[in-house]
């Protein structure tokens, strides 16, 4: 809606269009569902959907499986968005949006080396206003304040939540650049939430950025992310059914697969990732579960985000405890298949 507010002080009232990525995720609203290339969530709501485009997801493990809708390479995406945009006519498009990070669809995968620069550009070129949805990437949770700052990307509007308030108060906001902002403010914003502008969130957020700041919060999920990284990878990375370790600072994430070398996930019917997570609990170890990413139906991941002040032996025990919990799962699968 703001960058909506922004085309039309501009005078640029055709503008409407907002272009998002298959195989993300932007909330459970109809507009951001709209916008959300997690086919699972989408299904139910087809007939409502539709409004706005969607380019191929930055998604290297399954770059150029069909049915993952996923490209590899930087010069593949970024022409993919181009011809998009060239093809919706003159000064239709709004906004390209996207998660700097992918996390709850596919599970903290990182775009291709030059990614964001190149998209970034491209949106400048058409005059689209590029939207970071920073929700599970922001306030220090991959290594950095944001997401983009890996790539030294500077959105005109980013979304943010989840981290500003270190999930003590529900609070979220969109910020925009100083240009956004201006115009904006001359020409209007219809636009109001029953709890916008909360005292007690702005409160809670404001201490959670002094103790982020003044303990160091941010450059210790770069350390410790490092920390988990490592130990992910001596426990896990040469596991038979894990396809791939991914992720920045404490945004961790795992892909399982039936066949490392095909990347063939397990059907979905063997519901792997359900076990994983309900052996993961049995040993004191919380994971976010995601399913759907290779196919839209099948496919099997979870994602880790440990808190920042994370001991280092409770990373150990996150590693060893994912470790023992896929083979339980394994085997769990394993008994149900024979039966």
């Amino acid at each position: 809606k703001m960058a909506r507010a922004y085309h039309l002080a501009r005078g640029e009232s055709e503008r409407w269009i907002v272009v998002a990525r298959w195989g993300s995720y932007h909330g459970n609203t109809l507009g951001a569902l709209d916008l959300s290339g997690r086919k699972p969530l989408r299904r139910p709501y087809e007939a409502w959907l539709g409004r706005f485009r969607h380019v191929s997801a930055a998604y290297p493990y399954r770059a150029g499986e069909p049915r993952a809708q996923a490209l590899g390479t930087t010069d593949e995406l970024a022409a993919e968005l181009d011809t998009l945009l060239e093809r919706s006519g003159p000064r239709t498009v709004a906004a390209f949006v996207a998660e700097p990070i992918v996390g709850a669809t596919l599970a903290a995968a990182i775009p291709p080396a030059g990614y964001w620069p190149a998209m970034a550009e491209v949106c400048r070129r058409h005059g689209v206003l590029l939207i970071a949805d920073e929700v599970m990437t922001g306030f220090g949770r991959t290594g950095r304040w944001f997401g983009l700052d890996h790539w030294g990307v500077r959105p005109d509007i980013l979304v943010a939540a989840k981290g500003a308030t270190g999930g003590y108060w529900p609070f979220g906001f969109a910020a925009a650049s100083g240009e956004v902002h201006d115009t904006v403010r001359a020409g209007g914003f219809v636009h109001g939430f029953t709890y916008s502008h909360h005292a007690v969130g702005a409160a809670v957020a404001r201490e959670v950025l002094r103790i982020l700041e003044d303990e160091a919060l941010v450059e210790a999920s770069a350390a410790k992310g490092a920390r988990l990284r490592a130990l992910l990878e001596a426990r896990l990375g040469t596991h038979p059914h894990v396809g791939e370790i991914r992720g920045l600072g404490l945004l961790q994430g795992i892909e399982f697969v039936a066949d490392r070398e095909t990347h063939a996930p397990f059907p979905r019917a063997a519901r792997l990732t359900e076990s994983i997570a309900s052996a993961a609990r049995d040993r004191g170890l919380l994971v976010y579960t995601s399913t759907g990413n290779a196919n839209g139906v099948d496919g099997d991941q979870i994602l880790l985000g440990p808190p920042f002040v994370i001991a280092d032996d409770e990373l150990e025990r996150i590693a060893d405890g994912l470790a023992e919990a896929l083979d339980a799962a394994l085997d769990e699968v394993a008994a149900t298949a024979a039966r």
